[in-house]
């Protein structure tokens, strides 16, 4: 027994009792299906958008190149870990983002948090000055964290206000030190999307670095797939575990941009690299999500399809224009009750929670992915509409 059980304890049960308590539920894929204790469910929850965690070339490439050249790299890319595996991804992934270069990381997570107290030292050691980030509220906490890390306090800006942002620019105009702008392109919990070249027209205009987290939108929007982003950010950062189908980040960006992260990042330079049946997986999705516009259409007219049929019923989605769906509930108990609901329906969802999302905004996060049909969809909106009726 630990010395501190007892607070754990204690802490769990203050969190069950706000509704707010998490716990690890195991699913099967099977047949396209979820199945978790024998329920078959439609999974609505997760961001395999285009279904590539699937794909017979993605499955093979992995395999194919576990068993040509092992498990694992076996140590960090500063020492022996860099494969020619990992230059010739690198390389894709920038030709397909239309940058210079790019670095692979192990995880988005791992990415932001290491790639933030790295910029922001350049600020110290360049002007003797913090670096100045003007960060959009509702960013993924793996960026707040990042600028935690790096002991940075940030200027936030209302989100997708970029009248607020432009004043606090404005405003702190004659202050010391470098420039960042940093933002999602497509933000996880509410679905909709930053104005990037208008945040671009910004940052140039106060001489600030833009730093766009891509990790919801490569693969699904912008032409090919190739996200918001493309020849308007500083830095790019995206996911290969979401709409890529399989795992690791990349950044992309400016050659002298990727040299100074291998030195300077810690999450690349401490860490063990990929290993090559992750490389074959991004790899074959580079190879494969180019060609997948019929796919991103159809993904994105059923998203729009499930949104009007929700705002008919009186329902709030915040300001969603993506393939992520929110369905504002309010109270953490209602959201958990209706996505239990919804499991019996047959639908796997999660209720989205404080300290997520902000205290009295617990929501459905609707996912979805472009195997879905109009008959599902349609089921999944009656269901949800239903539910959020009978659950007062």
């Amino acid at each position: 027994m630990s010395l501190f059980d007892s607070h754990f304890t204690a802490t769990l049960t203050e969190r069950e009792v706000a509704g707010t308590r998490r716990s690890l539920r195991p699913v099967v894929r099977q047949d396209g299906m979820i199945v978790r204790n024998g329920q078959r469910m439609l999974d609505v929850s997760s961001n395999d958008y285009l279904g590539l965690a699937d794909h017979p070339l993605l499955r093979e490439r992995a395999a194919d190149w576990a068993l040509r050249f092992g498990t694992g790299a076996r140590a960090s890319r500063l020492v022996s870990g860099t494969l020619d595996l990992h230059r010739q991804v690198e390389t894709k992934m920038a030709a397909f983002k239309g940058c210079e270069d790019a670095i692979l990381f192990a995880s988005g997570w791992q990415a932001n948090a290491s790639v933030m107290p790295a910029l922001c030292a350049l600020s110290i050691a360049r002007t003797g000055a913090p670096m100045l980030v003007f960060s959009d509220r509702l960013n993924h906490a793996s960026l707040h964290h990042g600028c935690a890390a790096a002991g940075v306090r940030q200027i936030r800006f209302r989100h997708n206000d970029l009248s607020h942002l432009e004043t606090l620019l404005t405003r702190d105009a004659e202050k010391p030190g470098l420039r960042m702008i940093v933002t999602e392109s497509v933000f996880s919990m509410d679905g909709d999307r930053a104005d990037i070249p208008a945040l671009r027209a910004l940052a140039d205009r106060a001489e600030a670095f833009l730093y766009v987290d891509e990790a919801h939108a490569t693969g699904v929007l912008g032409p090919k797939g190739r996200g918001l982003s493309c020849g308007m950010a500083d830095l790019t950062m995206g996911t290969c575990s979401k709409a890529l189908g399989g795992m690791g980040a990349y950044v992309a960006g400016s050659k002298p941009l990727c040299d100074y992260l291998v030195n300077h990042a810690s999450g690349f330079i401490y860490s063990t690299a990929l290993p090559p049946a992750v490389l074959g997986a991004i790899d074959a999705a580079l190879d494969v999500v180019p060609d997948l516009d019929a796919e991103r259409a159809l993904l994105l007219g059923q998203a729009e399809r499930l949104r009007t049929m929700l705002h008919g019923a009186g329902l709030s989605t915040a300001d969603s224009t993506t393939q992520i769906v929110p369905v504002l509930i309010g109270e953490s108990e209602r959201a958990m009750t209706v996505a239990a609901g919804l499991e019996e329906a047959g639908f796997l969802t999660v209720a989205i929670r404080p300290p997520t999302v902000p205290a009295g905004t617990a929501r459905l996060r609707l996912a979805l992915h472009a195997g879905l049909s109009d008959t599902e969809i349609d089921r999944l909106g009656q269901a949800v509409i239903a539910l959020t009726r009978d659950v007062a």
